[in-house]
């Protein structure tokens, strides 16, 4: 379902949204490969890609206090396409080109074409993320040390 005014889809899950906002801000300088196809719908920056910071935070066990951990560059961008859907987008680090293109991607994952840019786009940078977290997972692995506590028996 669309609304009729800006063209955007109504009956997308917030989760679905964060799963494919998550590969995004993570796919790094592959979104690059993709900056043709995505820049190719008219489109004009709400707010231009911008650096900054934010205060990361930690919590000791995950459960306990919340404490202030540090702070960690981000660049952030919002984009309008011309039928009026906005992309958002926060990646870590310094690269206006990543958080434009993370914008404009989730600008038209939100339209009619969705399918297309999930099968196309999103999924193929998923898979290869699954794939490079699986191989550091096997290398630490390999590294993982089991210590063993034996306890000594009271002889009779």
């Amino acid at each position: 379902m669309t609304n009729s005014v800006y063209g955007a889809r109504t009956d997308i899950a917030p989760a679905q949204r964060q799963q494919w906002m998550g590969v995004l801000a993570r796919a790094g300088h592959r979104l690059s490969e993709y900056s043709d196809e995505l820049r190719r719908v008219e489109h004009r920056f709400i707010r231009p890609a911008e650096t900054g910071m934010v205060m990361v935070r930690g919590r000791m066990g995950g459960s306990g206090a919340p404490f202030n951990l540090g702070e960690m560059t981000v660049t952030r961008c919002v984009v309008q396409l011309a039928d009026g859907r906005h992309g958002h987008s926060y990646v870590a680090g310094r690269s206006k080109t990543q958080a434009e293109l993370a914008a404009l991607a989730d600008a038209h994952l939100q339209g009619e074409s969705q399918a297309h840019w999930l099968a196309n786009l999103v999924e193929p940078l998923r898979r290869e993320q699954e794939a490079q977290r699986a191989a550091r997972e096997t290398e630490s692995a390999a590294t993982k040390v089991d210590f063993v506590t034996l306890v000594r028996g009271e002889d009779e």
